[in-house]
């Protein structure tokens, strides 16, 4: 396999998460960034915490529903996360440093 190959796999995969999470968002209103809060008052980054840890533990109990897909919802869930985490931050503070080449140099915390 070849490093375009790679890439090409690579841009795949990212572009079928970004139309799952598209379409979901659009099927929910946005309810995991902007939910209705009937019952819980948490912010968007705590109910998806709260999303992640539940499909981790039907996975880790062998209790997946049928017809899930528990790989993609976990990703879809961490990157709303990261969505959620940078919308919350200053738009001069990145999650992430990058290099002049756009490639990643470390995480940023806090």
């Amino acid at each position: 396999m070849t490093n375009t190959d790679i890439a090409t796999a690579i841009t795949a995969t990212c572009e079928e998460i970004k139309r799952v999470l598209l379409e979901k968002n659009r099927a929910y209103g946005n309810s995991a960034l902007d939910p209705v809060r009937i019952f819980s008052r948490a912010d968007p980054v705590e109910q998806l915490n709260v999303r992640i840890d539940d499909k981790l533990s039907r996975f880790a109990r062998g209790r997946e529903y049928a017809g899930d897909d528990t790989e993609l919802d976990l990703i879809g869930y961490l990157v709303l996360r990261r969505v959620a985490r940078a919308l919350k931050r200053p738009a001069e503070t990145p999650l992430v440093r990058l290099g002049p080449g756009g490639e990643f140099l470390r995480e940023i915390h806090g």
